[in-house]
């Protein structure tokens, strides 16, 4: 060898050598599959209760990593808690409070730094805010709610298409195109697989109606909950399965069979959502739902004339349950579609696994359905982490976590530095099984969409294991104390019993500190508050409430107020 040769063939071998680790640690780097589907309960998934549905391919996330039994939301909304998780900040700080006001897009998401530091990015699914979702290489979304049969969507690079198929297998459909044919296979990637289902109005697939549309379901103990123990906030609300679900868009009976039976509408959206879903199916699909429903609807209309209201309710939320639970049934066979590909792609070892919900959601609990309150059905949300020889299989944890905290989690486990202003938390203490460095004993919930469709009221509160406390205010001005260990169905007001005065004391003093901590306050309410009033005088609009009386009440104070000032 020449002398000449020598020191070229070292510059090889120290390039090669840094080329090497460079690549090494990028391929280090894990994988992030982000699963979310839109208002799935707790409840309907049998890692955590199986007494309504199994939903084995969900359930391999837990064996696999850990469940969490106290996973939560800050805002149990569908479009604040994604801005939520998007921004890693409250809704008061990202500004998107409610479905009604559109995304502040000055606001930095983790995709965008997570793109900036090299990864792919890719999303498919429903966002339900924004045509344009910041931070993804690659994306195809649906238009706000999406539609379940031949769905549009919104994509990157062919504008707005429509599909044909059931929604939940063409998002997974795409999901696993992008993974076989569009991925760099040597990049490390972020994946959002974002499903539509549960949502209302629940149209399942039509592999499952015959099945579903004959199953029972038990009913939950306070399906005819009178809410005696508590304030004005559960006695106003408009989530009652009798009174308030859609005949027509919700059960499934067609308009002309309420006409028929002198069935009034339970709003103005109701037929209209009927034809607006059922109406977007080809003959072929339109066939295979009648051949079930159309059974369901003979046996309908043979008992109802005879129906007590009690009886009513009994069918109204077996009716809910089917349609509910058989969507469901196609996310857990399309979450197993992924994980097989993940599988048998040798992409399981170095993959964060999440699979969560925006928020939790009513399924006959209290007599209601829908979400938006601090009880738990709606407050708790599904959360199951694997991440193979980092997450200890088979694993749980009963600490109050938070959508807040995703973008730290995902962030750090990435090694990437999160920006100061998130306030959230990294999980990966309590998933590698450092848990004496998590420190958290309380979560902090601000819901803010009222006057609207549900009308359940403005309030803030403090959880923490053992209780929650709850403010709710505009017009009303009420405090609940719910003592989570001795009343876990949440049925008694124990505010200002002098046996929890200590406590009591105690937890305000921790929900000022909270509201402190994340810059939150009774001006910034008032602000947000009055826009949206304006908002809705502007457009003369009650945005849903059916209650008009109190409505009317709500606007006159309002003016009186005004004038006084």
């Amino acid at each position: 060898m020449s002398k000449t040769s020598l020191p070229i063939l070292l510059l090889i071998l120290l390039f090669g050598a840094v080329g090497c680790s460079q690549s090494q640690e990028k391929a280090e780097r894990p994988n992030i599959v982000f699963i979310m589907s839109d208002d799935h309960a707790y409840q309907a998934i049998s890692a955590y209760s199986d007494k309504l549905i199994e939903t084995p391919n969900i359930d391999r996330i837990a064996k696999m990593g850990m469940l969490f039994t106290n996973a939560s939301v800050t805002n149990s909304i569908c479009a604040p808690s994604r801005a939520t998780i998007l921004t890693g900040k409250h809704s008061h700080i990202n500004g998107k409070v409610d479905n009604h006001f559109p995304f502040d897009t000055t606001n930095v998401t983790f995709p965008q730094i997570f793109q900036k530091e090299g990864y792919q990015t890719a999303m498919f699914g429903k966002l339900h805010f924004g045509n344009n979702p910041k931070g993804f290489d690659q994306f195809k979304i649906l238009p706000g709610q999406g539609k379940y049969y031949n769905p549009d969507f919104i994509t990157k690079d062919e504008g707005t298409i429509q599909v044909e198929g059931y929604v939940t297998d063409i998002i997974t459909d795409m999901t696993l195109n992008w993974l076989e044919n569009e991925r760099k296979k040597d990049d490390p990637f972020l994946l959002f697989y974002l499903h539509k289902a549960p949502h209302r109005e629940w149209l399942p697939a039509g592999r499952h109606v015959a099945e579903f549309t004959q199953r029972t379901f038990p009913e939950p103990p306070t399906l005819f909950d009178d809410y005696s123990g508590r304030g004005r906030a559960a006695h106003e609300a408009e989530m009652n399965l009798l009174e308030d679900m859609h005949w027509a868009g919700d059960s499934k009976i067609p308009p002309a069979v309420m006409d028929q039976l002198g069935i009034e509408p339970n709003s103005g959206w109701d037929k209209a959502a009927f034809e607006g879903e059922v109406g977007r199916m080809n003959p072929e699909q339109r066939a295979v739902w009648d051949e079930s429903y159309n059974k369901m609807i003979e046996k309908f209309k043979e008992a109802y004339p005879n129906m007590t209201e009690e009886d009513k309710m009994k069918w109204r939320y077996q009716r809910y349950m089917q349609d509910y639970l058989g969507t469901i049934k196609a996310v857990d066979e399309n979450v197993g579609r992924v994980l097989d590909y993940l599988e048998a792609n040798d992409l399981m070892d170095n993959t964060i696994i999440v699979y969560t919900s925006d928020q939790g959601f009513y399924l006959g609990e209290h007599g209601w359905f829908d979400k938006r309150f601090i009880y738990d059905e709606s407050f708790k949300t599904p959360l199951l982490v694997a991440w193979p020889g980092k997450v200890a299989p088979d694993s749980r944890s009963d600490e109050m976590v938070q959508n807040l905290d995703f973008a730290q989690t995902f962030l750090a486990a990435a090694g990437i530095q999160a920006p100061s202003d998130m306030q959230g938390e990294s999980l990966l203490p309590l998933l590698t099984g450092e848990t004496d460095k998590w420190t958290r004993d309380a979560v902090y919930y601000h819901y803010y969409e009222y006057p609207s469709v549900h009308m359940v009221k403005r309030h803030y509160a403090i959880v923490t294991k053992e209780y929650k406390l709850v403010h709710y205010y505009f017009d009303a001005d009420e405090w609940e104390l719910i003592d989570r260990i001795n009343d876990p169905m949440e049925l008694k007001n124990v505010y200002g019993d002098p046996a929890y005065a200590e406590i009591q004391a105690e937890l305000h003093e921790k929900l000022d500190g909270l509201r402190e901590k994340y810059g939150d306050n009774s001006e910034i309410s008032q602000q947000y508050l009055n826009e949206y009033l304006d908002y809705l005088q502007e457009n003369n609009s009650y945005a849903g409430g059916k209650n008009t009386e109190l409505l009317d009440k709500i606007f006159k104070d309002r003016k009186i107020s005004t004038e006084k000032q």
